[in-house]
């Protein structure tokens, strides 16, 4: 009897596992997007908090209306609503800058397990929660590299709590969120520059260089075959057609 309870219990747990696996893969783009994002003050100073005092959901406006009139450009009318959450006062888990698959696998079981101990009952049930952890220009010049799991749908982005780097935050908050839908990066991990041609956003320009955009999971516009600059905003980049099919806007 108990026997067979527990493998009931199992099997359960193995199909809710396998059901939100699929679900991770397989977006519905015609419902709205829920976002949730949590403000963390990374470096512990004055000058985070008072930037994080501040923010309001409005501010990031400009992420949902890019990635919608994107979505329109590839026959999607999705919404995307941007939450702001409750502060929070720790890190997620530092992602692994040397090890190998072990290191990595190792990581984002300690990230889904402390978004886990992070979740309250009075939390909105949200798409994708990401962790913005927020530092002062002042205390980093340069900022470590940010993350996002598909499956799970959570993301840890490092940003600056600088209203001047507002639309730049922009930028790679939109970037790690494509990441929790399966988008990959279109960059050259050695060396950081966009790859020819998905990690383009115009592969048919002539001349191909400098480029005027930049392809959002690329990061970066390429202005020479060794050089290339970041984004000011999200108007200087694109969602590129090899992305929206890896997110499932395109077949």
């Amino acid at each position: 009897m108990w026997k067979k309870i527990r493998i009931a219990i199992l099997l359960a747990i193995l199909l809710i596992v396998a059901v939100n696996a699929w679900r991770d893969q397989n977006q519905n783009w015609t419902r709205p997007i829920v976002v949730l994002l949590h403000p963390i003050n990374a470096d512990g100073t004055a000058e985070t908090q008072a930037y994080i005092n501040q923010l309001q959901a409005s501010q990031f406006g400009q992420v949902s209306s890019y990635l919608r009139q994107s979505a329109q450009q590839y026959q999607q009318n999705t919404h995307f609503l941007m939450l702001l959450g409750r502060p929070l006062h720790e890190l997620p888990p530092a992602v692994p800058t040397v090890g190998g698959i072990w290191q990595s696998i190792w990581w984002s079981l300690k990230f889904r397990y402390y978004a886990w101990q992070q979740q309250q009952s009075a939390d909105p049930t949200a798409t994708v929660v990401l962790y913005l952890n927020y530092y002062s220009p002042k205390t980093r010049q340069r900022l470590l590299h940010s993350t996002a799991l598909e499956r799970g749908r959570i993301g840890s982005v490092n940003v600056f709590s600088d209203t001047q780097q507002n639309a730049q935050n922009e930028v790679v908050i939109a970037h790690e969120l494509l990441h929790a839908f399966g988008a990959t990066d279109k960059y050259d991990l050695s060396t950081g520059q966009p790859i020819y041609p998905n990690g383009y956003a115009e592969p048919h320009l002539q001349p191909l260089l400098p480029q005027h955009m930049a392809e959002l999971m690329a990061g970066y516009i390429p202005m020479t075959p060794q050089q290339s600059k970041m984004p000011q905003n999200l108007e200087q980049t694109k969602i590129g057609a090899v992305t929206a099919k890896e997110i499932g806007w395109t077949k």
